[in-house]
């Protein structure tokens, strides 16, 4: 890896490595292409490692390091926004589990197969090396499928949700081979990790003081290095999952969306390293390019697997379809495995060259999956949905808004300040809808009527029951991108019969608003100053009033 050279006291002059250059370069010519295509840049990323690669570059310790750290802030970034009740539930750890084992035996009847064909470097795998190349076929990229689920904005989906948990359950289970393979057991202060949470309300109170500035930004880096991957490393246990536990020590507070937001484009440039490491790894021949291949293609049946899987939870086809997607990929994790087997003997080193290239074959496959999706799903829902339960998951069934005649999108406090002005009128015909269940728990208990969903989630839409009786849609949701996506999903409905209407911060949004079919638009800024000068003229008026019937007194 090249250096950085801050300041020569012989030129006087701030200059770099000529082969940093050409990596950024390289990485951002094939991102930028990649991208005119429509499919995610980390594609481009790959294709320049590969392209790096051949000119006779190789990977080094620099780049690995900071591809290590990419991928260390994104756990950290998963576990600020992951609920632990998620890996509870019954789809998230037993669809991990059921598939993990029916992948294996599907990965090691079918390299069989091929072994007993005689197809090169198959020929020579044990059976036991054969397990352990379906060991690392079965998993999938956390840093794939949560780059897909930012990207399409539905990381808070219920299938973006329920593939997160599938990803962290794996990662506990590759925690506990690499403990078993190489040999050592944790530290005796492992234990002593147990005692974390007791110290979260250290780390809320400091998040308090942390701002919104730099001091974020270093404390984030702080929590997530030392605290969690140095500290999980210290005990001998995989430093990947200490960043996302530390990250899942501040779940829930107010501010860790900030941090996560914060910490966003320091992950994405990291995260770039880590795609460029992945073709730099080494450089293949055709043979390893046709093994990888077959192996791309077997993709197939994981995918099937994992949809079979989570429909036997009373997933929709949707959700289970959209879920396998997400997840229809091969893992970094085999690498590191192939990296391990390759070290101790167990595989050849054609296999580390392999892997990392059906990694990366199986990451192009899933970008085009996931970029038509809902083209897929369209044409195939009606034998998709033989595979569905009659009694769907409870968190899977459509959304009904009764004998609601206004919707109010977004309760917070400019929202429940329009519902309640609306009640006086409509009373129990205006319904409110948010995000956050526990939110919708409290406006309940206060007597509102409010039924949770994320007008961010396109499974929500796909499962909104809209009636004949509304005639008022109002997107009082605080972020733009939410009422303007909201707004994009009711333009689609064309035997829409009622009026939708909007906040917004700036004239820009007002227009694109408008343009999404929006009746009426409400700046708040504007609307927040005259509503200000009404009530201070209303009040001066009442002092007037009063000093005026003194002085007649």
């Amino acid at each position: 890896m090249c250096h950085w050279h801050y300041f020569s006291p012989l030129s006087n002059e701030l200059h770099m490595d000529f082969s940093i250059l050409l990596f950024i370069g390289t990485a951002f010519t094939f991102g930028m292409v990649v991208n005119f295509t429509s499919l995610p840049p980390m594609v481009g990323f790959l294709i320049a490692g590969f392209v790096l690669n051949f000119f006779g570059f190789e990977s080094s310790e620099g780049l690995v390091s900071l591809a290590n750290l990419g991928v260390t802030l994104l756990l950290f970034s998963i576990g600020l926004k992951l609920d632990i009740r998620t890996l509870f539930k019954s789809e998230v750890w037993g669809g991990a589990s059921i598939h993990l084992i029916a992948s294996i035996i599907f990965y090691t009847l079918l390299l069989l197969s091929l072994k007993v064909i005689g197809l090169i470097f198959f020929i020579d795998l044990k059976i036991m090396e054969l397990i352990l190349v379906s060991f690392t076929l079965s998993f999938s990229s956390t840093v794939f499928a949560v780059k897909i689920l930012e990207e399409k904005s539905e990381t808070n989906s219920l299938y973006g949700r329920i593939a997160i948990g599938i990803l962290i359950m794996q990662d506990i289970f590759a925690v506990l081979f690499l403990t078993v393979s190489i040999g050592e057991m944790p530290s005796i202060w492992a234990v002593a990790l147990l005692g974390l949470p007791l110290i979260r309300p250290l780390l809320f109170k400091l998040l308090d003081r942390a701002g919104h500035g730099e001091l974020l930004v270093l404390y984030g880096f702080f929590l997530a290095l030392v605290v969690g991957a140095g500290l999980f490393e210290f005990a001998g246990l995989k430093a990947d999952l200490g960043a996302l536990i530390a990250g899942m020590l501040l779940a829930g507070h107010p501010s860790a969306k900030d941090m996560a937001k914060s910490l966003f484009n320091l992950k994405e440039l990291f995260l770039i390293c880590f795609f460029l490491s992945i073709g730099l790894g080494g450089l293949p021949n055709i043979d390893h390019v046709m093994v990888a291949g077959i192996l791309s293609i077997l993709l197939l049946g994981k995918i099937t697997l994992y949809f079979l899987t989570l429909s036997r939870f009373k997933l929709r086809s949707r959700t289970s379809l959209f879920t396998s997607f997400s997840l229809a990929n091969y893992s970094e994790f085999g690498l590191i495995v192939a990296a391990l087997a390759t070290h101790k003997g167990w595989l050849s080193q054609d296999w580390l060259i392999i892997i990392a290239i059906a990694v990366s074959f199986s990451f192009i496959i899933a970008s085009l999956l996931n970029k038509f999706s809902d083209t897929i799903y369209s044409r195939f829902s009606h034998p998709l949905k033989r595979f569905q339960a009659k009694r769907l998951h409870k968190d899977d069934r459509p959304v009904r808004v009764g004998d609601a005649q206004i919707l109010v999108l977004g309760m917070g406090q400019i929202g429940t300040g329009a519902y309640e002005a609306l009640k006086i009128t409509y009373g129990e015909r205006v319904m409110g809808i948010d995000y956050n269940h526990q939110k919708t728990l409290d406006h309940r208990a206060h007597g509102r009527r409010v039924i949770t969903g994320d007008a961010l989630d396109s499974d929500f839409w796909n499962k909104l029951q809209l009636t004949d009786n509304i005639k008022l849609i109002l997107l009082a949701m605080p972020d733009h991108n939410g009422n303007r996506y909201a707004a994009e999903q009711l333009n689609k409905i064309s035997s829409a019969n009622f009026k939708v209407a909007a906040l917004a911060h700036y004239k820009s949004d007002q227009a694109e608003l408008n343009e999404f079919g929006v009746n009426q638009v409400y700046n708040m800024y504007e609307e927040a100053g005259s509503g200000f000068a009404r009530h201070v003229c209303s009040e001066l008026q009442i002092s007037l009033l009063k000093d005026h019937h003194k002085q007649e007194l």
